[in-house]
């Protein structure tokens, strides 16, 4: 398996994906492409984007099993992974809960660390 990339949603979404059998972030909509990030981007990018949210989960995606086109992007001076389709759920390796701590900032969990 490739490096994972990592989606940041919240968990109705997910659920939603589940019963829908595929899961559709509302910038596939609006941008054309979901957002990802490479584990080291994942922590800055949610505490930029989602600081203090409690509803959130990580989806942990295998690359190699994702059927939409990937392109590594230019964002602020990295590059980010976009996922330019919907996202099949077999991409989808792990769904891990990532809440806060108690000043509202995430941290890596530590089923990635390893």
């Amino acid at each position: 398996m490739s490096e994972p990339i990592l989606h940041v949603t919240s968990r109705a979404a997910w659920r939603r994906a589940l019963r829908e059998g595929g899961y559709r972030a509302d910038s596939l909509r609006t941008q054309g492409f979901l957002h990802a990030s490479r584990p080291d981007q994942v922590v800055a990018v949610a505490n930029a984007l989602f600081r203090g949210r409690r509803d959130l989960v990580l989806l942990v995606i295998d690359p190699d099993r994702v059927r939409a086109e990937i392109r590594y992007e230019g964002v602020c001076g990295e590059l980010y992974p976009h996922v330019y389709g919907p996202l099949n759920l077999e991409a989808v390796t792990a769904v891990l809960d990532f809440p806060p701590d108690a000043q509202g900032r995430f941290a890596l969990p530590a089923a990635l660390t390893r």
